[in-house]
């Protein structure tokens, strides 16, 4: 019913997402959070289509000290506050780039400036690492894979139902 609802107001140009972009994450509370809170205007992926994707180059739009706790496995950090093109040196512009945070909006962000650069194959990870980690995918930290996942503060953790939650 959701998607049904999110189709009816994309083809009314009532609702920032195609169709086609409508994801869905584990909580429906969440993912009505997520539908409020992000723009959606740049092309967003839930975590099994970006699993799926080949080649995807994953960046990690967190702050340095979020990113130290855990990321996704091989995640460069491109940052939010400091961000720096440089950071993509060597990604090809045609790949596809999937950007992630906590749950969505700062990566959402940064998303639309590497579209802005001429990336074409740009996607927002929606639900951020949050989602990925609800959905038990894995993380890793300097040393190899942990359970431990940056939960942003106290009122965004209790969408981080996995894991444990660091501040």
């Amino acid at each position: 019913m959701k998607n049904k609802i999110k189709s009816v107001l994309a083809a009314l140009g009532l609702f920032g997402a195609t169709a086609a972009q409508a994801q869905e994450v584990g909580n429906p509370l969440f993912g009505t959070l997520l539908d409020t809170l992000l723009s959606h205007m740049v092309p967003e992926t839930d975590v099994p289509a970006a699993r799926q994707l080949q080649g995807a180059y994953y960046l990690d739009a967190r702050e340095w000290e979020e990113f130290q706790v855990s990321h996704i496995p091989e995640a460069r950090w491109v940052g939010y506050k400091s961000f720096d093109l440089t950071r993509l040196e060597g990604i090809p512009k045609d790949q596809p780039i999937v950007v992630y945070c906590s749950v969505g909006y700062r990566s959402e962000r940064i998303a639309r400036r590497l579209e802005q650069e001429g990336y074409s194959r740009v996607y927002n990870l929606y639900g951020g690492i949050f989602e990925w980690v609800n959905q038990g995918n894995p993380v890793r930290d300097a040393s190899g894979p942990t359970t431990r996942t940056h939960a942003y503060s106290a009122a965004w953790s209790v969408w981080l139902q996995a894991g444990e939650k660091v501040y």
